[in-house]
């Protein structure tokens, strides 16, 4: 018998749900996702079984329900549903003291006058997020959607809504170097996909504790030990899986474009000039880089 988790969380007056929409119609071909102009569905696995989000944005509130393809144990899951939508959905970002604290900036101000209200999609998972980093590695934002639509559907997990579900750790873990060769993956990328997914299944990076208690520094110390892990790729998960607002994407080549502009300098800026320009914005440097992205996003694909 299915299970069905529902939940209502406010949305304060100047919330943007389509910041969030946005980044749920990255895929075109809609295999994983869906997004209207007020809505969004989403396969997942939800403790190894299909399930499908659906979250529906009204005036200053968001209606969440998950419809999980087979019994669970509601009352043990709804506060980890609620905590999953309210993360997702940025509302755990502090946004409201980087905006009072920058807004009289002579160029970031311009940023939050025109973005005001801006938050950071996360993923369903800390784990969606570090493999979504890894496909997106060094190859355009298109060619990275397609990838990752390759691996769900070579996971092969479907929920009874018609929506393929991205796949876990254990899913990934069962697929082998040669099927995610198939699906497009490098070699590299696909030995760092099945490393990371072993640490996960077998404990040895716990990502879901960590969102209890954020170990930034051991987070990092730990991703980084594995082959195919930079530091691009640490913050980037730290963003998209747990909602830090501090990491420093100077590595980014869209955050550079976009701070070059906002600067108004025609030489380009390298990762060095980036990284000592953000620095002054801590704790909410990753933030800022959000605001670049949303900046570029009407002349350039952003992640």
């Amino acid at each position: 018998m299915p299970t069905l988790l529902s939940c209502t969380v406010a949305l304060p007056p100047t919330y943007r749900p389509g910041d969030i929409l946005a980044f749920h119609r990255r895929d075109a071909q809609e295999v994983a996702e869906s997004a209207s102009d007020t809505a969004l569905r989403k396969g997942l696995l939800w403790d190894g079984l299909p399930a499908c989000l659906a979250v529906c944005f009204q005036p200053e509130r968001a209606q969440a329900t998950l419809t999980i393809d087979a019994a669970a144990h509601p009352e043990r899951c709804a506060l980890h549903f609620e905590a999953m939508v309210r993360r997702m959905l940025g509302l755990t970002q502090d946004i409201e003291a980087f905006e009072r604290q920058h807004r009289h900036h002579p160029q970031v101000g311009a940023l939050i006058a025109r973005q005001a209200g801006l938050r950071v999609a996360v993923a369903a998972t800390p784990f969606e997020a570090l493999t979504w980093a890894v496909t997106g590695q060094q190859i355009s934002l298109g060619a990275a959607v397609s990838l990752r639509r390759k691996l769900i559907l070579a996971a092969g997990v479907r929920h009874t809504c018609g929506l393929m579900c991205y796949p876990d750790a254990h899913r990934i873990a069962a697929l082998t170097v040669g099927e995610l060769r198939a699906a497009g993956f490098s070699a590299t990328k696909a030995n760092t996909l099945l490393t990371l997914s072993r640490l996960v299944a077998d404990g040895e990076l716990p990502l879901e504790a960590w969102l209890q208690t954020l170990p930034v520094d051991d987070i990092r110390e730990r991703l980084l030990s594995v082959r195919g892990i930079g530091p691009w790729t640490v913050d980037y998960t730290l963003l998209r899986g747990f909602g830090w607002m501090d990491g420093s994407l100077h590595g980014d080549a869209a955050v550079r474009r976009s701070l070059q502009a906002l600067l108004g300098v025609e030489e380009k800026l390298d990762a060095n000039d980036a990284r000592t320009w953000l620095a002054a914005f801590s704790p909410w440097r990753a933030l800022l880089a959000a605001h670049l992205w949303a900046a570029e996003r009407m002349t350039a694909s952003v992640p």
